[in-house]
């Protein structure tokens, strides 16, 4: 019953914000394609690579992405983060239409979807996406400062991601260009497999395993 009310609380305190807040300053003031995620994924002039995002959870990272100009299709399990996802969209969308055709552009990019990545990949094989993008759930060592509200709040709900090593191996034999995982800067690599190619900030790192040569999509 305890985890039912939490669950509770949790969802009802969920959000996903493609309005105001901290993703439209970084949408503004955000450094465009000098930012760790835009080199990871292998944006460059002429080339906006098509993302395939595993872990969709609140679709921060996925719609820096389409701001950048990728198309980005947004995998989540997890039937409330996909219901909280798929409202935020939905109201943005609504605001856009009115106020801010650029965010409407924004949007059109980003296909969202409800299921299960393992399965995903699985039955849709070889992808027609360029990039795998992942950003499994790490447990967090404490709930300090550095540790987002919304992100504690969605841990609690969604979990973590016990199935992380499975979905890279699995990912690794998509056929995609290349593959992106987000870490904490310390954490392990996942399934033990070092990566060729890291960009690392204070706190995260990506680990990129390039399959091969970006191009235009």
């Amino acid at each position: 019953m305890e985890n039912i009310r939490l669950a509770s609380v949790t969802e009802n305190m969920l959000r996903a914000d493609f309005i105001g807040g901290a993703v439209a300053h970084r949408r503004r003031y955000g450094g465009g394609k000098s930012q760790m995620i835009a080199k990871a994924v292998g944006i460059k002039s002429g080339i906006y690579p098509s993302v395939l995002d595993l872990t969709a959870g609140l679709g921060k990272d996925a719609f820096v992405l389409a701001t950048l100009g990728c198309r980005v299709t947004l995998v989540e399990r997890n039937a409330i983060v996909f219901s909280t996802l798929q409202r935020g969209m939905s109201e943005a969308q609504s605001h856009a239409q009115e106020n801010d055709p650029a965010l409407a552009l924004i949007l059109a990019r980003m296909q969202l979807l409800q299921q299960d990545a393992l399965d995903y990949l699985k039955s849709n094989s070889p992808i027609t996406q360029q990039v795998i993008y992942l950003d499994p759930m790490f447990p967090e060592r404490k709930k300090s400062a550095a540790v987002k509200k919304d992100m504690i709040l969605l841990q609690q709900l969604a979990g973590d991601d016990p199935d992380s090593d499975e979905l890279f191996l699995q990912a690794m034999k998509a056929e995609a260009h290349r593959v992106v995982v987000k870490r904490p800067r310390i954490a392990p690599w996942l399934a033990n497999q070092k990566p060729p190619l890291v960009f690392e900030g204070k706190s995260s790192r990506y680990d990129v395993y390039p399959l091969q040569k970006m191009t235009t999509h």
